[in-house]
Formats: C-alpha cells, sequence, structure tokens
C-alpha cells in the first residue's frame, strides 16, 4: 500500500452490502464477513464493525492514527490493554504488532477513522515543507502505542470526515491527501517530537533476535516477519540465527511456548484449557502432542 495518489477507485457494494473492501488497484481486499464494511480512499480508512466476537492482529509498516467515532476499540500489546472510546484517538507507530478490538458500546456500532501515513507520503512532505524539517532538531523519540489528547485540530480534521462514512458521499483524492496533511500537523502540534518519528527514513537497526522472540512467542510469525521485525534480511536473519541457536526458529518457538505452559501449570496451577492458546497453540490436540513429545508425559500430569 505504498503507492501514491495517481491511482483511486471508488467503493462498491455489492447486493449483499456488507463485505471488507479496500480500494486500490495493486491491493484489493475482499473478504466475505458479513460482520465488517471497510472503505479505502487514498490511506484513509472509514470502517464499519458490527459484532464483538472477533479481534484483528494489527501488523503495519507505516504509521497510522485511528479515530473512534462510535463504539469502542481496545489495543492489547501482550502486557497491557489501551481502550480507545468514542471521540478518541490512538497513534500507533510503524513495524509494531497488535491486537485489536472493535465492539459496540453504548448501543452503538464500532465506527472508525484510519488514517496511514506511509513512507512515500511522509517523504513528500518532508522535502516539500522546511518547516518539517526544521522540526526534526527536536531530540530523538521512539513512541509506542499513544492515546492522543482531544485537541481542536483532532476535533476538526475527523469532524469534517464524518460526512465519508456515507458510501454514497465519494471524496476527491486531493481531498483526502490534505486530511492526512491535516492529521500529520495535529500530530505534530501536540508532540514536535513525532517529527523525529515519522521522518526517520533510515532503514532500520537490527535487534537482538533471542529479545524479540521472548517478548513474543505467544503470536504467529512467518519467517519473512520475523526477519523485518527484526531489521533483517531474510537471508541475514537465518544465518544471525543460526549462530544463536541449534534449533530452526519454528521449533525454538514451540519449545519456549510449552516451557512457558510447563511453568504456568506446574507452578502456577493453570489448567490446560486456560494454558494452551495463552502460550500460542491453535489447539489443545497440537499442545498435548507437542507437551508429551517436549516431556514425555501429558499436559494434565504436569498438575499432579
Amino acid at each position: 500500500m505504498d503507492g501514491r495518489r495517481s491511482e483511486r477507485n471508488h467503493p462498491i457494494i455489492d447486493k449483499q452490502s456488507i463485505q471488507t473492501i479496500t480500494m486500490r488497484k495493486e491491493h484489493t481486499d475482499r473478504q466475505t464477513d458479513p460482520m465488517k464494511v471497510i472503505f479505502n480512499y487514498n490511506d484513509v480508512f472509514f470502517s464499519f464493525f458490527y459484532d464483538d466476537t472477533e479481534s484483528c492482529t494489527h501488523r503495519s509498516h507505516e504509521y497510522a492514527m485511528n479515530y473512534v467515532y462510535s463504539g469502542e476499540m481496545v489495543l492489547d500489546n501482550g502486557s497491557e490493554e489501551i481502550h480507545v472510546g468514542k471521540g478518541e484517538c490512538v497513534f500507533i507507530p510503524r513495524d509494531h504488532r497488535i491486537t485489536l478490538y472493535k465492539r459496540p458500546c453504548n448501543g452503538e456500532r464500532y465506527c472508525g477513522i484510519f488514517l496511514m501515513f506511509t513512507r512515500s507520503f511522509l517523504r513528500e512532505m518532508y522535502t516539500k515543507t522546511n518547516k518539517y524539517r526544521q522540526q526534526t532538531q527536536v531530540p530523538n523519540w521512539s513512541p509506542g502505542v499513544l492515546k492522543l489528547p482531544k485537541t481542536a485540530e483532532l476535533t476538526s480534521l475527523f469532524a469534517s470526515m464524518t460526512p465519508y462514512f456515507d458510501p454514497e458521499v465519494k471524496p476527491q483524492a486531493d481531498f483526502m491527501d490534505l486530511k492526512l496533511q491535516e492529521g500529520l500537523l495535529a500530530l505534530l502540534h501536540i508532540d514536535p517530537r513525532f517529527a523525529t518519528a515519522l521522518f526517520d527514513f533510515n532503514e532500520p537497526w537490527k535487534i537482538d533476535i533471542l529479545e524479540f522472540m521472548n517478548r513474543n512467542y505467544m503470536y504467529e510469525f512467518t519467517m519473512e516477519e520475523l526477519a523485518h521485525y527484526t531489521g533483517r534480511s531474510l537471508a541475514t536473519f537465518k544465518r544471525d540465527f543460526k549462530k544463536i541457536s541449534e534449533l530452526t526458529p519454528e521449533k525454538w518457538l514451540i519449545r519456549k511456548r510449552l516451557e512457558v505452559a510447563y511453568s504456568l501449570m506446574k507452578e502456577g496451577g493453570r489448567k490446560v484449557a486456560d494454558v494452551y492458546a495463552e502460550v500460542g497453540f491453535k489447539n489443545p490436540s497440537h499442545f498435548s502432542t507437542a507437551f508429551k513429545k517436549q516431556y514425555g508425559i501429558p499436559p494434565t500430569a504436569a498438575l499432579s
């Protein structure tokens, strides 16, 4: 979704009128989930969620802001939950993995507006205006997920965008560009240090592989994702991992999950049904098979 503004498609609602839709020719994603509708106008997303039964995993290589127009959103990064209510907005850094729950609240379905700041957009803004370059002179800052304060700029920005929840009202591409610029300025007015993060176009530094995997062992990653999130090419990731473990990354993750599960059951008295999903297994059968292979006993024996 790094393409810029030359291509723009309008949303299409089929006869059932309920599906997930993104509007870029180069990235069209249609799902038949009957409980969601999503429109993408040039990296500005308008979303409707009608139920509260599922979560989604946010993994993006771009910075973003998410405004809750109605309902509520809960962001879970594994160590804390951030609740974002009606009229509130949250900043999400790039290359950040987080679980999102979008739910009805007080009788209102979830509706939200999601602004995505691509590298190409940010680079364009940086080269276009001296003001942005001047703001990078403040000390470096690496913000995590942040609930943003309510400001007049944010309130005005999102109030001006609410007419586009109506699929019959289609904004012009250049108008959406202006809204992204407004969102960018709103962030910089909240804290000038955002500039040092948003306008950092360097390649990410390598981070410690085992530190990352020990923090995130419970999640499902492809090899490509593990490489990306630790700042490496796939070939470099494989080479570096061999230096720190005789196991493959997949086997390392399984062993780590089993070790944590064993500790939770043996020392914490937790039940199998409570543990297997928490540590990253998809079903109790797979967990039991892997546990017995690792420890020579069924998981229920660890409770005794």
